[in-house]
């Protein structure tokens, strides 16, 4: 395992650079920010070292229990974050699946996989106990890419037709998957192709979503009361529709990748203000470890990257998780 260094930049007032000292060295495969009363945690998390996995979407749940999925096998991966590597959770081939992006455990222990064209969803022993299929679009068949879930419902990223789709959760049962909002009327005549929606989540009541337009490299505030769409200002000149995205707090994190600035793929951070309509850029974290980063996850003061190696696929096993100290907390 290769020694890393973590690269950070903090920036204030989303106008002054503040570079941030790299963290000392840690030893291969050992968290930097371990201290005497917090035990190492690796740096790097092998998902599988089978040939052609691709992961993508990335869930850890507040236990530390931590799922992965493939996109090039559809296959779901369980590990922990105390843990460096991880083991099958659910086969792709078995289930009838080749291909597998967001993941999330809800608070019953069932895991939640958009793959591609259904909304599959698994018991904690890795049983599958629910299909929930999407129907096609304006474009075509769906791409159904992330997800989040609230006490209410789950809500499902399209990234082919521009559309986010929703199933409710009434007394633990999952309803069907409802065309729930179309985005395309905030921009008209603009093809739903382009939107390719796909990073998204809640603020913790459920009330508000943040939704990544990774075409159009923007966010979108949507009311689930309402389903009404908006979007996020985040000042002029400024691009941000990363492919995964976490919201915590005011914070929105997320993986820019194809169309980062300056081609340095990575973590950037916005702060919105208090009705979630504006915000700036303020930090974004770097390091040689990430390779064709997709999503990522927070827990206990470390971000979570996926890296994909997508952008030499079938990339080269082992397939990975890189862990990094999270610049704000």
């Amino acid at each position: 395992m290769k020694m890393r260094h973590l690269a950070v930049t903090v920036i204030i007032a989303a106008a002054v650079a503040v570079p941030v000292a790299p963290a000392a060295a840690a030893p291969p495969g050992a968290s930097p920010a371990a201290t005497a009363d917090r035990p190492a945690l690796p740096s790097t998390y092998v998902v599988s070292t089978d040939q052609g996995v691709l992961p993508e979407g990335i869930g850890i749940a507040p236990d530390g229990t931590m799922y992965v999925t493939g996109t090039g096998n559809g296959d779901v991966y369980r590990g922990h974050v105390t843990a460096a590597s991880m083991r099958r959770f659910a086969s792709g081939a078995v289930d009838g699946r080749g291909f597998a992006a967001g993941v999330h455990a809800d608070a019953r222990g069932r895991v939640f996989v958009a793959a591609k064209g259904t909304l599959d969803v698994y018991s904690a022993t890795g049983r599958l106990i629910a299909r929930r299929a999407a129907s096609s679009g304006p474009v075509g068949d769906p791409f159904l890419n992330d997800l989040v879930i609230t006490a209410e419902a789950v809500y499902v990223t399209d990234s082919t037709n521009a559309v986010v789709w929703r199933a409710s959760l009434e007394d633990g049962r999952i309803g069907a998957l409802e065309r729930w909002l179309d985005v395309r009327p905030l921009v008209p005549g603009m093809p739903a192709q382009y939107w390719y929606l796909n990073g998204i989540d809640a603020t913790p009541d459920g009330e508000t979503l943040i939704v990544a337009s990774q075409g159009l490299e923007t966010l979108l505030r949507v009311d689930a009361a309402t389903a009404q769409a908006e979007f996020v200002d985040l000042g002029d000149g400024v691009s941000f529709g990363p492919d995964g995205l976490v919201l915590r707090g005011s914070y929105v994190y997320g993986v820019e990748n194809y169309a980062a600035p300056n081609g340095e793929q990575g973590v950037y951070v916005a702060q919105l203000d208090e009705a979630m309509t504006s915000g700036n850029m303020v930090a974004k974290v770097i390091d040689p470890s990430f390779d064709s980063p997709t999503t990522l996850a927070l827990h206990d003061g470390r971000i979570y990257v996926v890296n994909s190696q997508f952008d030499h696929t079938p990339g080269t096993p082992p397939y990975t998780v890189s862990a990094v100290d999270d610049p704000l907390r």
